[in-house]
């Protein structure tokens, strides 16, 4: 008989590399790079696009249909079942050398993704943190000799990406970009919304 350590409850994060083809990521940047006129409340050298569907240009159409099958993959597993998904809601984020992008989640959504468009700095990773003030021991261990594993880590460095990868998470995890110590980083976001949710025969529709 051996041990067994079990890990309760995990929160899923999906990556999918090369979801977008070079040819679309470089016609994106292309196109939205020099729409990002929206400044950031927090860091001066990060700025958005409005918020946008895919029905505002045809590239974000064929990213829509290439997005799809990865919101219904990863909502079965929040939700244990394959359900409609559309995407909300997108944006581009350009980040300029020095700016960062602030600890936030999304609201008003149950999926959220980021779609790198180019390449990022290792410094700049897409980082995921706990939430503050859940229910773990208010105490903490916390040295240079604590040997750090998913259990008391506080956050989550994402693998690099290359343009054209993929990561979705629940809408409501933690995230944050650290200070750009390359070039430009340009990403697109997103937020997708199921078609329903059913509790037992209450039933809740969303639309849009």
């Amino acid at each position: 008989m051996h041990d067994e350590v079990f890990g309760l409850f995990p929160i899923p994060v999906l990556r999918a590399p090369g979801v977008l083809p070079h040819d679309l990521v470089r016609s994106l940047v292309t196109h939205f790079s020099s729409r990002t006129d929206l400044a950031n409340s927090s860091s001066p050298n990060l700025s958005h696009t409005a918020l946008l569907s895919p029905a505002d240009s045809p590239l974000l159409v064929t990213v829509a249909e290439l997005l799809t099958p990865k919101l219904a993959e990863f909502g079965a597993l929040l939700f244990g079942e394959a359900l409609g998904w559309s995407i909300k809601e997108m944006w581009v984020n350009l980040l300029e050398a020095g700016g960062r992008q602030a600890m936030h989640n999304h609201a008003n959504s149950f999926i959220s993704g980021v779609l790198y468009l180019t390449p990022t700095h290792p410094d700049s990773r897409t980082v995921f943190m706990k939430s503050p003030g859940g229910s773990e021991f208010s105490f903490k261990n916390d040295h240079a000799g604590v040997a750090t594993n998913p259990y008391n880590a506080e956050k989550w460095i994402s693998p690099q990406p290359e343009p054209g990868d993929l990561v979705l998470f629940p809408s409501y995890l933690l995230h944050a970009v650290p200070p750009n110590a390359g070039e430009r980083r340009i990403t697109l976001a997103l937020n997708a919304i199921p078609t329903q949710l059913d509790s037992w025969g209450y039933r809740i529709r969303f639309g849009g």
